[in-house]
């Protein structure tokens, strides 16, 4: 099922706030710190690689919107998880995707292309370990780095804000919050 952004009354958002972590391997502990501390988040997206925990954010954190995509290195999801997904906002489709079927660590061209085939204006992604945010062809490629397992340098998350307006993304330091 493709997520839309609505409040739980059905009621479409004129503002969405996304919270977007990646590459876990087994930090549970600082995705429950960043679902805590961000009370304002409307989404939370776990792009894979111990996408487990985010079972275990959604029993703790019952009234959170916790969405999730496998990553490569998981082997035992619950059924129903997907390798990619879409959530649809009034101003633009947002596709995530773990990122390892794409050859993200070589280089971003087949990601692209598949953001473009469903008309997406961001394309979010992990597996790199490394944050990236970048504009190509009128589409946002954003990785929020690694909670985890960073690869050179510290642990980051990813901040989307989506609004009439436009769309602000940022990626964080795990420590701070949005």
């Amino acid at each position: 099922m493709t997520p839309y952004c609505q409040k739980r009354g059905g009621e479409a958002f004129s503002k969405v706030r996304i919270i977007i972590f990646s590459d876990s391997h087994g930090g549970v502990c600082a995705l429950r710190e960043l679902v805590a501390s961000n009370k304002d988040a409307d989404f939370f997206i776990h792009l894979g690689d111990c996408v487990s925990e985010a079972a275990v954010l959604r029993a703790d954190f019952p009234d959170r919107r916790i969405l999730c995509v496998m990553g490569n290195c998981d082997l035992a999801c619950p059924p129903g998880t997907l390798s990619e997904n879409i959530l649809n906002h009034p101003d633009g489709r947002i596709f995530y995707t773990h990122g390892h079927r794409y050859g993200v660590k070589k280089d971003t061209g087949r990601l692209l292309a598949r953001a473009k085939e469903l008309g997406a204006k961001i394309a979010c992604f992990g597996h790199t370990h490394a944050p990236l945010c970048e504009t190509l062809g009128g589409v946002i490629l954003f990785n929020p780095g690694s909670t985890g397992s960073p690869r050179g340098g510290e642990a980051t998350y990813g901040l989307l804000d989506i609004t009439n307006k436009g769309i602000s993304a940022r990626i964080l330091p795990c420590r701070q919050k949005s």
